[in-house]
């Protein structure tokens, strides 16, 4: 089985393909990336680690022919390519547009014209939008509320026109947090890991009472792997592991680091609010279950920092 990721080099990404190269069924995983992210981490430590699989293609997902042309031969596709700058998700409505948007459109495109066999696409819970009060599933009215969000609700209409005659998944992601070599730090919980460990103190925008719904890369990492060989019915599936206010996760890493202290940021701003329902329909075909409680995981994290 051949298999292409795009934005493979990204945070997802670079745990994705860890466990791809590793599965026997898997003959090959193309990375397409640009590098837009300017993070080399992704090409350390392969060597020991079936690196004879993974081929790099630089490449940017607005660059039609060079997207047919390495689609070529290729069995699924795992499309994480997206801009995404949390928490600015609604300063440049271009910049998300581009590629979230039409680069979603190239690539269903390209998919369309191929013999792909599966695709899976990674969205956002940010498509629902927020600030109500109700626990948030499937079949929730989308009502994105900002440009990221917009432009991810665009993505899923291109790849959902491809379910008719392809296998189609698309997942709509939690924020995601957790130790990777690729790992993104303007996510809430990362960045709240990284300001902890060396600057004892965190900052908190708005008044903390907002509810996020969160995943840890791991769990993410090993679903979208596990959809490469499981049978799962086409659709949409929301992926996420634990609904949190932002205050109480505050709270966990005061827990862990006593003399922490905590500013806010216009505490007078009531930010969105989201809460997802955790009995996720996707657990029915995968195992998403997490024995670690979360200060375990954030344990875990703060580990990881050199010092």
């Amino acid at each position: 089985m051949k298999v292409l990721v795009t934005g493979g080099a990204g945070y997802i990404g670079t745990e994705l393909v860890k466990l791809l190269v590793k599965n026997e069924d898997v003959e090959s995983v193309t990375v397409f990336d640009n590098q837009s992210r300017i993070n080399y981490n992704f090409f350390l430590g392969h060597r020991r680690d079936n690196h004879a699989k993974i081929r790099f293609i630089n490449g940017d997902i607005l660059d039609s022919r060079k997207l047919k042309k390495e689609l070529d031969g290729v069995d699924v596709v795992y499309h994480l390519a997206a801009n995404v700058t949390t928490p600015f998700a609604n300063m440049d409505a271009h910049f998300f547009e581009q590629v979230n948007h039409w680069g979603t459109a190239e690539m269903t495109y390209a998919i369309e014209q191929s013999q792909i066999k599966k695709v899976i696409y990674t969205s956002s819970v940010s498509v629902y939008g927020g600030s109500s009060k109700k626990i948030v599933d499937e079949e929730t009215n989308l009502n994105p509320r900002t440009f990221y969000g917009i432009s991810k609700m665009r993505g899923e209409e291109h790849i959902s026109r491809l379910s008719d005659n392809i296998s189609t998944y698309i997942l709509r992601c939690g924020n995601v947090y957790g130790y990777s070599k690729s790992m993104r730090f303007d996510a809430v919980i990362n960045k709240f890991a990284f300001e902890a460990n060396f600057n004892k103190r965190i900052s908190i925008h708005g008044n903390g009472k907002q509810n996020r719904a969160f995943i840890h890369i791991d769990l993410l990492s090993k679903a979208l792997a596990d959809l490469l060989t499981t049978e799962v019915p086409s659709g949409i599936y929301n992926i996420i592991e634990r609904n949190m206010e932002v205050l109480e996760i505050v709270d966990t890493f005061k827990m862990l680091i006593p003399e922490l202290e905590f500013i806010f940021v216009n505490q007078h701003l009531s930010l969105r609010d989201i809460k997802i329902n955790p009995d996720l329909k996707l657990k029915k075909y995968l195992n998403i279950d997490n024995n670690k409680r979360f200060e375990e995981e954030i344990e875990e994290f703060l580990n990881h920092f050199s010092f």
